[in-house]
């Protein structure tokens, strides 16, 4: 633990000593190592890259069999570290989280760390699958581990400083599933929507190329440690430090914010919606602070050290959709009508 606490010491100090050309090249190198291995998702490359400089946690939507879990598990191998998935399960619990009991082979209980305690402070990618199956006690689990990296366990507390948690969830099945309530799905930096690519070539090599039949091996050709997972948290630092946002973005930022949660004030219409009733709650102070972190990361990627209007619209979606709460008669049309809501926020609030 004293290694932990001494990372924050000196944090400005610390920071101009980092080579952020240098890293962000090794960013790019990491998309591209990727690339080779998941074809057809740049912009969900791209998206992750941004969560893992911005150190944010992201809550991955898609169909069953598009690749979720192989890109994780590459994206571990390429970040280094290490990487343990947990099943989302009606019958989970959150010691199942923590410990796992059983019988030796003398008879004896024995009891072994779960899959959170499993590789202690090197635990870099925790994927949840179809976390809506879990129960809310479970979530509650979830929460802190996303909140502080960190859990009690045993009589102590156990730190993660490098963590980033992944989930997806079940979005065809209703039985037998717990939605995320609101405070939780906002803890999630992200939601980034994985689909079937729609270039007939890529689908193509997905269903022909024998290369992608083999999960294990894909990973296994991945090159490692392109990134050092241990200084993750100082270059994220470091970029939030460097990357600057003039009083004219700000100003932008606030009022796309306010014109998020109150359309009605910049005159936004969208046929067939009382647009008085439609949004019943926007995005949190943390949400747009987030919407800024991840901004001022992708500002960076591009070569800038000033964040500018497409830098915002470039990660607004992913960044705030799931913070926008809607009237329950037009949550079955929600995507439809939040991707509505951005477009005419976007025609409706000058840019700078």
């Amino acid at each position: 633990m004293a290694r932990l606490a001494g990372s924050h010491a000196n944090p400005v100090n610390r920071d101009q000593t980092i080579d952020l050309a240098n890293w962000r090249d090794r960013a790019r190198a990491f998309e591209d190592v990727l690339r080779n291995t998941i074809i057809g998702q740049d912009r969900v490359l791209r998206l992750l890259t941004i969560a893992i400089f911005a150190r944010g946690h992201v809550l991955l939507e898609g169909d069953v069999g598009v690749g979720k879990t192989t890109l994780l598990r590459a994206a571990t191998r390429a970040l280094g570290g290490a990487f343990e998935r947990v099943e989302g399960t009606i019958d989970l619990m959150p010691a199942d989280l923590i410990y796992h009991t059983y019988l030796a082979e003398d008879g004896r209980p024995r009891v072994d760390p779960g899959p959170v305690l499993r590789h202690g402070e090197d635990l870099t990618v925790f994927f949840f699958n179809e976390i809506n199956r879990a129960r809310p006690q479970v979530h509650s689990l979830l929460l802190r581990l996303m909140a502080e990296r960190s859990v009690t366990a045993f009589n102590r507390e156990y730190h993660f400083p490098h963590l980033l948690v992944f989930a997806d969830r079940n979005r065809i099945e209703r039985e037998e599933t717990f939605e995320l309530p609101a405070a939780a799905r906002d803890r999630f930096f992200m939601e980034i929507s994985m689909e079937t690519p729609k270039d007939r070539e890529i689908r193509r090599a997905l269903a022909f190329d024998r290369r992608f039949y083999d999960a294990d091996a894909l990973v296994q050709s991945v090159t490692e440690d392109v990134l050092d997972h241990q200084l993750l948290n100082e270059v994220a630092h470091a970029i939030q430090g460097r990357v600057q946002a003039s009083e004219t973005l700000e100003k932008y930022t606030l009022d796309l914010w306010s014109a998020v949660r109150d359309p009605v004030s910049v005159g936004i219409e969208i046929g067939g919606v009382d647009m008085s009733r439609l949004v019943q709650g926007g995005a949190s102070p943390r949400g747009i602070a987030y919407l800024v972190r991840a901004a001022r990361v992708e500002a960076w990627l591009n070569g800038r050290d000033m964040v500018v209007p497409e830098d915002i619209r470039a990660v607004f979606a992913e960044v705030m959709s799931h913070r926008v709460f809607l009237d329950p008669i037009y949550e079955l049309r929600r995507e439809a009508l939040v991707d509505a809501l951005f477009a005419e926020v976007f025609a409706k609030v000058p840019a700078p």
